[in-house]
């Protein structure tokens, strides 16, 4: 009599956001297999979970895996949004060919997978707000490129090789666990920057706007998105709501006051990879699994802040 446990396999499910999807995911009964690069994970993981070192781009190990797994999340990326201009045809080569076996294996294994992409650099810039998943997408960063890339060809191999996928384009997570000055991650290092007495770079006068979801909010979304999303369907995945860099700076000033800190900032010249604005319509999402965001933008903040007083990375 076969099992009637799930087994699903996250791919670069050791980082920041896996570290919240993987208790959410066992949460709902599965049985969970993490692949990640590090030979220990950077992130706590639940001790049910278990943990395969390697690089999503080891075909072989990767396809032994699909084999015993009815479900892959698809995290694993490369590089960041800023890292990718240093070198756009690493970005793509890095990330394209071991995407594309994936699917191609996925497919020929019938594995449900869930695309990740990014809902922050797909469209470029904005025609209109909130962004919904009917948008152009005229990505201007190499990241954004590859990234729709790989969307293209999920919707590719959907149509002639049977890939059973979903895709998500999520907004900015932060909240607890994401590690401040690393090139991405605007809130985290503003925090940390406010904590240390050093000053908060915002490039502009105002910066730029975005919508930030809470981490654990991503998680449960990518969650709904496996147990009740459509087939080759594109999903938005974001609170709706824009926060300027300076709307987070005047937020995080209200609570440094009452802790007794100070925030200075320093102005830098716009980049012409940012784009201006960027909120996402996340109605088709909440239509279709009944997913909404649970985390006020400032209780976020207050945890984000809480964890980092205990970070010493």
């Amino acid at each position: 009599m076969k099992s009637s446990v799930i087994n699903t396999l996250v791919i670069g499910g050791a980082g920041y956001i896996g570290a919240h999807l993987v208790p959410q995911l066992i949460a709902t009964g599965r049985r969970v297999t993490v692949l990640g690069r590090s030979p220990i994970p950077r992130y706590e993981l639940p001790a049910c979970s278990i943990y395969v070192v390697g690089d999503f781009a080891q075909h072989d190990l990767v396809s032994r895996l699909l084999g015993t797994h009815q479900e892959a999340i698809h995290l694993a990326y490369a590089t960041v949004p800023n890292s990718s201009f240093d070198d756009p045809l690493a970005d793509l080569l890095q990330n394209l060919p071991p995407t594309v076996r994936l699917f191609l294996e996925a497919a020929d294994r019938g594995v449900k997978l869930v695309l990740v992409s990014s809902g922050g650099t797909v469209y470029g810039e904005a025609v209109e707000l909130p962004i919904h998943e009917t948008h152009s997408t005229k990505p201007i960063s190499p990241y954004g490129v590859t990234k729709l890339t790989l969307e293209n060809y999920a919707h590719l191999y959907a149509a002639t090789c049977a890939l059973r996928f979903v895709c998500v384009r999520p907004a900015n997570a932060y909240g607890a666990g994401q590690k401040p000055f690393v090139g991405q991650g605007f809130i985290s290092t503003a925090l940390a920057s406010a904590m240390k007495g050093m000053p908060i770079k915002i490039f502009g006068q105002r910066g730029t706007i975005r919508d930030y979801l809470h981490v654990s909010d991503l998680a449960a979304g990518i969650v709904s998105v496996l147990e009740n999303g459509h087939l080759s369907e594109t999903y938005n995945l974001g609170s709706g709501v824009g926060f300027s860099n300076m709307d987070v700076i005047e937020a995080i000033r209200s609570l440094m006051q009452e802790i007794g800190y100070g925030v200075s900032l320093e102005h830098l010249s716009e980049r012409a990879f940012d784009v201006k604005a960027n909120v996402l319509d996340s109605t088709r999402l909440q239509e279709h699994t009944g997913w909404k965001p649970q985390v006020e933008f400032v209780d976020g903040l207050r945890r984000t802040y809480e964890w980092l007083k205990n970070y010493h990375g």
